[in-house]
């Protein structure tokens, strides 16, 4: 079980720095000759910080998951999902801002998996709770390389 936590953690940490490093350092400026071939979703400055922080938020609360699951705190972690990463009425509605169909199509069904997950995670089932908690963070890996802001 620890394995397989430290495994969660680590991906996570790799994402979240892949999507670090894509912000301080644009692929078009690495040494290779690669461009970026991602959706640009022309977002303005203002929706640009605001749908980071968003996606920072989430990276927190995937992470707080993770350590509730490590102490066997699965009520409070399954409460974490629906609150952070479900489809609330404000998370709907940013994704629906997006300006791109399959973008706020992507956001939605990742809020939904966050639903999904905390629903996994009030039944306790460790492994039925990374199963969920894979296919929430699948959605993050699609979006980031699908699309940028």
């Amino acid at each position: 079980m620890i394995r397989i936590m430290m495994g969660v953690f680590i991906a996570m940490m790799c994402l979240n720095a892949a999507y670090a490093v894509d912000e301080i350092m644009p692929m078009e400026h690495h040494d290779m000759n690669v461009t970026d071939q991602r959706i640009s979703l022309n977002l303005s400055e203002r929706m640009k910080r605001h749908q980071l922080a968003d996606m920072r938020a989430h990276l927190a609360a995937i992470n707080g998951i993770v350590g509730l699951m490590t102490e066997n705190r699965f009520a409070e972690a399954s409460k974490l999902a629906h609150e952070k990463l479900g489809l609330t009425p404000e998370m709907q509605k940013m994704c629906n801002m997006l300006g791109n169909e399959k973008a706020a199509a992507m956001g939605l069904a990742f809020h939904k998996s966050g639903d999904e997950l905390g629903d996994a995670l009030a039944t306790g089932d460790v492994n039925r709770s990374l199963s969920a908690l894979h296919n929430t963070m699948q959605y993050c890996v699609e979006c980031h390389a699908t699309f940028r802001q």
